[in-house]
């Protein structure tokens, strides 16, 4: 099950933000919109210096987090932008889901003419294939 997904840019600002669970269903508790900006900076800044001590060379920081009632599954691009999967712990297949939402948002966020990159996203197609999609997952 897909809880939530965050987008989040290069400079650590949330661009994007769904539930896709509500609390009352055995989703993730909802949080206020400040709540979700400290988050998404917050994890900006953890994966940034976990690619710094990382003693692998070319690390890219933190892919994924679990705990016993969700997973966190970092995708990042090569522009440094971030997509933050809130699934299930045992969610199959979590980072091809995660490269699978990065396509739909090439697809209807970076190909939209109005789109300014890195400013939040506001694009109904991208919002419906996602949905159909990860309720298909």
């Amino acid at each position: 099950m897909i809880f939530s997904l965050y987008i989040i840019n290069k400079a650590g600002g949330l661009i994007y933000q769904r539930n896709f669970t509500e609390p009352e269903k055995g989703g993730l508790a909802k949080l206020s919109s400040n709540d979700y900006l400290v988050l998404a900076g917050t994890f900006h800044g953890v994966h940034a210096i976990t690619a710094q001590i990382s003693p692998l060379p070319h690390s890219s920081g933190i892919e994924s987090l679990e705990t016993e009632n969700f997973r966190i599954q970092c995708f990042q691009t090569r522009t440094g932008t971030k997509f933050l999967l809130f699934t299930e712990p045992r969610q199959p297949n979590s980072e091809s889901v995660a490269r699978r939402v990065y396509e739909l948002y090439t697809d209807y966020v970076m190909k939209n003419p109005f789109y300014q990159v890195e400013m939040p996203v506001r694009c109904e197609m991208f919002d419906r294939h996602l949905a159909a999609y990860l309720s298909s997952v």
